[in-house]
């Protein structure tokens, strides 16, 4: 690293001028970058995702987009069956109709019309399946012009309502809004931290190399764009995770630095022993984040993958600005930057990380214990976990239109699957079919419109109308049921946006376990190079599969049970855990916590390379450590509690992980776990068979040493 440090010292303005126009260029094209990104959540292979496909190009609408729903509550004195009712609500689905539109209701079903109205027969609902466009919203043309056809309709004196599942999202702020809100919030929290830890201008150091990171990224994610589909939740990523992890690696840079020069250190030595060490471990950090990263770049599920891509960019370009740009910032301004100064700048030390990592020394396998208490007692709930979209009642909430449309519907009785129902695309003109599936008791109807608007070369649709929202267990399962009836019958299968949720999970965890040992054995062979010890990597691949776990285990609690979830979010919970979290979650979190491992055991090996006891190198590593580790994992914290603010359910999930990953690997375990086990396995810790072969060398050639080597 001193021959690195050297040469970028020493083309200093070229390096300068080559950051500053891939910033400029980045942030000039930021905006084209998220226009290029795509909102498809396509599983090519999988059987609901190709008949979904075929229903949208032979019928131009429905497969994995929901209808939306037209509600009607009538009055007291009035129903359904009043011939009066009836002709006021044909006129209204009159001047909905389009060409090329599906519409279903009691009026032209053949099927089971029971379940589109109330036992009071008072309320009822219509199916609409308008033209679905590309882009953050499917109906962003029709739901408008829908809305206000009927803002003016009344059946009976009553209005008329809409909702479904893409108007509930749309109410909810859908998934537009500027990046830029999420970044500032997220800036202004690190910039808080950042004076805390430095007291002077210096804060702005990680702040400005966060910057240029994220505007590079950008422009990388479009470079991107060109070759394959990025999805719209990679600007998120590469704002706000990119926000964190640049300051981290930074931080742990300018940290070392300040150290070596209250130490007496010459600004250009104290440049060249940071990188020496931070620089090296800030290396190694983002690799292994990036390789991490690759149980989703190799996995079949293009919107995943190009999450790995988005962030597997992130810690590399992050690297590249803190081993290039930031020595030579410190080169140039740095000193000057330290104003005003300081006494505790004089010191790395801290008191109190000194008083924590002696207390769990000395105390270390009490320490231990606790802490695997409390991770086991919150890992529990991942016993419970259910995978799936979140439940209709999680995105219906507030006081809109959509909103009160839906509480019209489940107040009335009727199900909630109504706004989620399979489609059943049938190559036969005639069949058995829908009475196979109307026998399961789990199936509120079976609905076969008549007319062309249904039938479509030589294709059928028939709605399949669950009696529970599809996301809850009894759902899934019928779900699952409705799709063997479906494939049973020749040239039958079924579609929608539930059956495409279940292929999700086939798609995305059924071979994942060899994708995860790839993962774990590249990683650890990096570790074990960076940290010259065998044990060391092991305990620290150990510790971020429990970390991660107990993450799990919170984010059920939260959202998928409830506790938390109104008070933090105000949001009921969703009943499950988006499908694609638990796997992005773990490429994230593996990676930024080991991070935070390998800046402290780099530091207590420091100090056991330099002659210091097992205990005493612990002590030490956490006393240098524990401040810069708490500030970074809090820099990181305060972005996703950003990133959570995304109007979007399944981003405040993911969101939700990460911070509580974060949280408890910075606290429980790397604060407490890690020195204790450090501390109570000795010498084994250092134990790497090229030393050990040395050892016995030096041992055999001179014999005094005989018996002290062990």
């Amino acid at each position: 690293m001193a021959r690195w440090t050297a040469a970028v010292l020493r083309l200093r303005w070229l390096i300068v001028a080559v950051w500053i126009a891939v910033a400029v260029a980045g942030g000039v094209l930021a905006p084209k970058t998220i226009d290029a990104l795509s909102y498809d959540f396509g599983l090519p292979g999988q059987p609901g995702y190709e008949t979904n496909q075929q229903i949208q190009q032979t019928f131009g609408n429905g497969g994995a987009t929901d209808p939306l729903v037209l509600v009607v509550s009538l009055p007291p004195g009035s129903t359904v069956d009043q011939p009066a009712v009836r002709d006021q609500f044909a006129a209204v689905l009159q001047r909905v109709q389009q060409p090329g539109w599906r519409t279903v209701s009691v009026l032209n079903t053949a099927g089971e019309a029971a379940a589109l109205v109330s036992s009071d027969r008072r309320t009822t609902v219509a199916l609409v399946y308008p033209p679905v466009v590309e882009g953050p919203a499917a109906y962003a043309a029709a739901l408008p012009q829908l809305t206000q056809t009927v803002a003016d309709a009344k059946v009976a004196g009553a209005p008329v309502q809409v909702t479904g599942v893409e108007a509930l999202v749309e109410a909810g702020g859908g998934s537009d809004r500027p990046i830029i809100v999420e970044i500032a919030f997220g800036a202004g929290g690190a910039m808080i931290v950042l004076l805390l830890v430095f007291g002077s201008a210096l804060a702005l150091v990680p702040l400005l190399m966060a910057g240029i990171a994220i505007t590079t990224t950008f422009l990388l994610v479009l470079g991107l764009t060109t070759f394959t589909e990025m999805s719209f939740i990679v600007q998120y990523l590469v704002g706000l995770i990119g926000l964190g992890v640049s300051i981290d690696y930074a931080l742990l840079v300018v940290m070392r630095w300040r150290e070596e020069r209250a130490a007496g250190a010459g600004n250009t030595t104290a440049i060249t022993t940071a990188m020496a060490t931070a620089g090296r471990a800030v290396l190694f950090s983002g690799v292994t984040v990036a390789i991490s990263l690759l149980a989703l770049v190799v996995l079949p599920v293009p919107f995943l993958r190009s999450v790995g891509f988005g962030g597997l960019l992130i810690p590399l370009v992050s690297v590249a600005i803190a081993l290039t740009l930031l020595p030579v910032i410190l080169a140039t301004i740095g000193p000057r930057l330290e104003w005003p100064r300081r006494r505790t700048a004089k010191s790395g030390e801290s008191r109190l990380w000194h008083w924590i990592g002696s207390t769990v020394v000395r105390h270390r396998v009490v320490a231990a214990v606790l802490a695997v208490g409390v991770l086991v007692v919150c890992f529990l709930p991942v016993l419970g976990l259910r995978l799936g979209s979140p439940q209709l009642s999680a995105i219906a909430t507030g006081s809109g239109p959509a909103a009160e449309g839906y509480r019209t519907i489940t107040d009335a009785g009727l199900s909630p699957g109504l706004l989620r129902p399979v489609e059943v695309l049938s190559a036969t003109a005639s069949g058995q079919l829908p009475i196979t599936i109307a026998a399961d008791d789990r199936v509120a109807a079976v609905l076969e419109p008549a007319g062309d608007p249904w039938r479509s070369g030589g294709q059928r649709i028939a709605e399949v109308v669950l009696r529970t929202d599809p996301s809850t267990a009894e759902g899934r399962a019928t779900v699952e049921q409705v799709r063997a009836l479906a494939v049973a019958q020749p040239g039958t299968s079924a579609g929608g946006s539930a059956v495409e949720d279940a292929d999700s999970v086939t798609a995305i965890y059924g071979n994942i376990g060899w994708v995860l040992l790839l993962v774990v054995a590249v990683t650890f062979a990096l570790l074990a190079a960076a940290l010259r010890s065998i044990w060391l990597p092991v305990k620290a691949l150990l510790l971020n599969v429990v970390s991660i776990g107990a993450a799990y285990g919170l984010t059920v609690l939260v959202w998928q049970e409830g506790y938390g979830a109104d008070a933090l979010f105000g949001a009921q919970a969703s009943g499950t855990i988006t499908v694609w979290v638990p796997l992005a979650a773990f490429s994230f979190l593996f990676g930024l916590s080991m991070d935070y491992e390998l800046f402290i055991l780099s530091r207590i090996r420091e100090g056991h390379d330099a002659g210091l006891a097992t205990p005493d190198a612990t002590v030490r590593g956490i006393t240098f450590t524990g401040r810069l580790v708490t500030s970074a994992a809090l820099i990181l914290f305060l972005a996703f509690i950003a990133l959570s603010t995304v109007p979007v359910v399944d981003v405040k999930i993911f969101a939700t992980t990460l911070a509580l990953g974060i949280a408890l690997d910075a606290t429980v375990v790397r604060g407490v776990l890690t020195p204790a086990l450090v501390a109570l396995f000795g010498d084994l810790n250092w134990w790497w068979p090229h030393r050990s072969r040395k050892a016995r060398h030096s041992t055999a050639s001179r014999p005094e040493l005989e018996g002290s080597v062990k």
